[in-house]
């Protein structure tokens, strides 16, 4: 990393173990918000309570993913976060298809919702494919 790279940064990528960690906390976190805050305010939100169910499943399978690589910390690690970028990537590209096919329904905060969690998940893709790289060069 560089000298100008933020000391939170520098610690995520320097230990990629807690990059697994941060994934799979944000990944509970998604699933438990689509689970208990998305699905039954459908009127708030406008997404329709079973899609944002099984938009909860793939968040939960990434969460066990993450926190097991987190728990079992394996030596070699890269093809791991290579996956969960990917997966991660995906989710994305499925939650954004889904805002567009049910966007007549979404209010502005359900469309705002979702938005911001493809943005962070961006972001945490970012992080974990720098931390790939980082561990390249060494």
């Amino acid at each position: 990393m560089t000298k100008n790279t933020s000391p939170i940064a520098q610690t995520l990528t320097s230990k990629p173990r807690n990059v697994f960690l941060l994934d799979g906390l944000g990944a509970m976190l998604s699933a438990l918000l689509l689970v208990f805050l998305i699905a039954p305010l459908e009127g708030i939100f406008g997404m329709p309570p079973e899609i944002a169910m099984k938009l909860s499943y793939p968040a939960f399978g990434f969460a066990a993913y993450s926190l097991g690589c987190f728990t079992l910390n394996p030596q070699a690690w890269k093809p791991f976060m290579r996956v969960i970028a990917l997966a991660n990537f995906l989710y994305c590209c499925l939650t954004f298809t889904l805002v567009v096919i049910d966007f007549s329904l979404l209010t502005k905060l359900g469309v705002a919702y979702f938005l911001g969690e493809i943005a962070i998940v961006f972001g945490v893709i970012g992080i974990e494919l720098w931390t790939v790289r980082q561990h390249r060069a060494r």
